[in-house]
């Protein structure tokens, strides 16, 4: 068969498939993964390119959260794969209520930029119930449905879903775990409407718990995910090991108060800061490493919490950068995993070992050594729609794909240029390792560098 034939038949049928993947990752509890927070409140930030190549070929972090619609940051993110939420400031709630305003809003924010930026979740305001506004707090759900009927007439609805994260101050009572609940007032009058509306458009409830803000020197232990003797909860006689379990719970036992439990729960923020006040404990490099890498390895296990069992939960951490010129303590100023020249405050292995493990580098052609081991890459700004040809023929010839399937060694990160590289190489190594069995229509080169991360060996 041709060999373009080949690919434009694999291609279609990959598009049918990802119909069925996509549909599969609605499902709550199905998946989780690692985003990231990415303010923007400082005046010693990388560009925003920079900030997305760093993200694609540096990390394993393929989700980002943005608290604005900022159109430089969206455009640096097209091509990448990494999958963006926005968030429309609180003030901009009241507006929205008209469906004119957010179809104007969908078109200047968002339409531009899909689908080539992986949009895939505007937020409307941050925290509103927090914000004791009442214009802000009873034009939440109104502007919610009228974003969504916006993105329903410009057939976005499926790619993009509507939400809104809340504090944990939505709660009036959240101990013991199982007798959480909301605010009274807000439980009927809002937030009863707004779950009514995530269930009917398959959307997430995203909450910010931060066991942070909850600890004291006495429960640090069970706010860091320590070995500790736990809190028990003497209704259900489940004991918690860790404080973001229990937060949890009580948004869990809220909602199903309300009978609205099967929405799949988002952790929207949560993180700790590398440095503080010296008057607070807990306040270091080492305690934020610890919390941020026992938070991964947690909400990733498939463990889940005593009444949400056997669950993964979609994860942000706060924040991406250090940002300094937030307002407050210094402690505000201190969350990031980064610094401002990308250099890791501290680590906890969402950096990929060296630069060359990111994939979609550019390999440079080299004249190879007798015996050297030798690796075929994409180059650096191949097309992502040859990209993905390239996945779909290796594969399609039968080729042992599965360590970039969900699940697989080398799935994360989810992008089309690292999946290529592991597919094309895998052509590469069984054909000969031969320099034309590397070309794949220009896209690829060979590197002596091995690209091999973590557990995914290449």
């Amino acid at each position: 068969m041709d060999k373009n034939l080949y690919y434009a038949l694999l291609a279609s049928i990959f598009r049918d498939l990802s119909l069925v993947l996509l549909a599969s990752t609605l499902l709550p509890g199905v998946e989780g993964a690692i985003g990231i927070n990415y303010g923007t409140v400082a005046n010693n930030l990388p560009q925003p390119a920079q900030v997305a190549q760093f993200l694609l070929e540096s990390t394993i972090i393929n989700r980002v959260k943005l608290f604005d619609a900022n159109p430089e940051i969206l455009k640096a993110f097209a091509h990448t794969g990494i999958e963006v939420t926005i968030t429309i400031p609180n003030d901009q709630i009241p507006n929205l209520t008209k469906l004119s305003f957010a179809q104007q809003w969908l078109k200047e924010n968002i339409q531009p930029f899909t689908p080539s930026t992986n949009i895939v979740r505007i937020l409307v305001g941050n925290e509103v119930l927090s914000t004791a506004n009442k214009l802000f707090i009873y034009s939440l759900v109104p502007a919610m449905q009228s974003l969504h009927t916006a993105l329903v007439g410009a057939s976005l609805d499926r790619r993009i879903k509507v939400s809104t994260p809340h504090s944990l101050g939505i709660l009036s009572n959240s101990s013991p775990p199982s007798a959480g609940k909301f605010r009274q007032g807000y439980d009927v009058h809002v937030i009863k409407p707004l779950l009514s509306f995530l269930r009917a458009t398959n959307s997430p409830f995203l909450v910010n718990p931060y066991p942070f803000f909850g600890f004291s020197a006495d429960t640090l232990d069970y706010a860091l995910f320590r070995p500790n003797i736990g809190v028990f909860d003497e209704i259900t006689g489940h004991n918690y090991s860790n404080m973001l379990d229990a937060q949890l719970d009580a948004v869990f036992s809220a909602m199903k108060l309300l009978d609205f439990d099967e929405i799949e729960i988002v952790i929207a923020e949560t993180g700790w800061p590398s440095k503080g006040d010296s008057s607070q404990v807990g306040v270091d490099a080492e305690s934020a490493a610890e919390y941020n890498s026992n938070l991964m390895r947690h909400v990733n296990s498939g463990d889940g919490t005593p009444l949400m069992p056997n669950r993964t939960f979609e994860t942000y951490i706060f924040a991406l950068f250090n940002e300094n010129l937030k307002p407050g303590p210094t402690c505000e100023r201190n969350f990031g995993l980064f610094e401002p020249d990308m250099t890791p405050v501290y680590n906890i292995g969402v950096l990929r070992p060296t630069a060359s493990s990111s994939n979609p580098v550019n390999p440079r052609p080299f004249a190879p050594e007798e015996g050297l081991t030798k690796w075929c890459l994409p180059r650096t700004g191949a097309d992502m729609e040859a990209l993905q040809r390239n996945i779909d023929y290796v594969c399609g010839l039968g080729m042992d794909c599965g360590a970039i399937k969900e699940g697989g060694e080398c799935f994360l990160p989810n992008t089309v240029p690292a999946h290529a590289a592991y597919a094309m190489n895998v052509y590469y190594q069984a054909s000969g390792k031969n320099d034309y069995d590397c070309d794949f229509e220009e896209t690829g080169a060979i590197t002596n560098v091995d690209p091999s991360y973590g557990m995914c060996k290449y």
